[in-house]
């Protein structure tokens, strides 16, 4: 069987860990991002061409102020980079959307025809990393909760067919944009393993992006990209 690297769970890890599990995994729309190498993903993590681990998060910092921005080609690369990690053809690059904080990424399983997970790409350092949020706490196959990481942390994952259909997400997000970003409208869903994600558009345009977990109905509000520049759809 392969195996792929994992990250070191330590005691400031586990805090942090505790932290999200406590609060924003359970669909609180908004806080501040935690960091990826926090949790023992189980995956690949692609640190080239950072500057430590700080590095990865998906704004500039002081290091890398003085670095040219990725263009979306390059993140595209190293994101089909990143997939093949896995050693599994049936992964494939599906879209990146350039925000103005960071890339973000779906992977998708043209087995199921569905996304397998999302990540993100640091603008300034290229580095590939697992998104915050549900593709870490939610997705059943690729997140951080699979394996013996849950149950250690008491965590019980939903298994077997999601209760909530694509529609049903679909309008569950609706429900939230009309409370919280009046007169926004979703495009259809994203399906991935234990969740959906959902574009959102404010005036015709991309603005933002949700998650519906497939069996809570719970939602959480990505409010880590900023401004949408621009999209690549890839299929490959």
């Amino acid at each position: 069987m392969r195996r792929y690297p994992k990250m070191l769970l330590t005691g400031g890890s586990v805090a942090v860990a505790l932290i999200v599990l406590s609060g924003r995994a359970f669909g609180a729309p908004a806080g501040t991002p935690f960091a990826p190498w926090s949790v023992g993903h189980q995956g690949p993590i692609d640190m080239m061409g950072s500057h430590g681990l700080a590095a990865t998060m998906g704004g500039a910092n002081d290091a890398a102020a003085n670095r040219a921005v990725l263009t979306i080609d390059q993140a595209v690369w190293r994101v089909r980079r990143y997939a093949a990690r896995y050693g599994n053809p049936n992964l494939v690059v599906d879209e990146v959307l350039e925000f103005q904080r960071n890339f973000y990424a779906i992977v998708k399983d043209t087995r199921t025809g569905h996304g397998a997970f999302e990540v993100l790409v640091n603008k300034w350092t290229g580095a590939v990393f697992p998104e915050y949020g549900p593709a870490m706490m939610w997705n059943t196959t690729y997140g951080m909760m699979t394996g013996g990481m849950g149950g250690m942390m008491g965590f019980q994952q939903a298994r077997g067919p999601m209760k909530f259909t694509p529609e049903r997400a679909r309008r569950i997000a609706q429900h939230w944009l009309n409370q919280n970003r009046a007169g926004s409208t979703t495009e259809a869903p994203d399906q991935f393993p234990g969740y959906y994600t959902v574009h959102f558009l404010h005036q015709g345009k991309i603005a933002g992006m949700l998650s519906v977990n497939g069996y809570a109905g719970r939602v959480w509000y990505h409010d880590w990209h900023g401004k949408f520049l621009r999209m690549r759809v890839v299929r490959g």
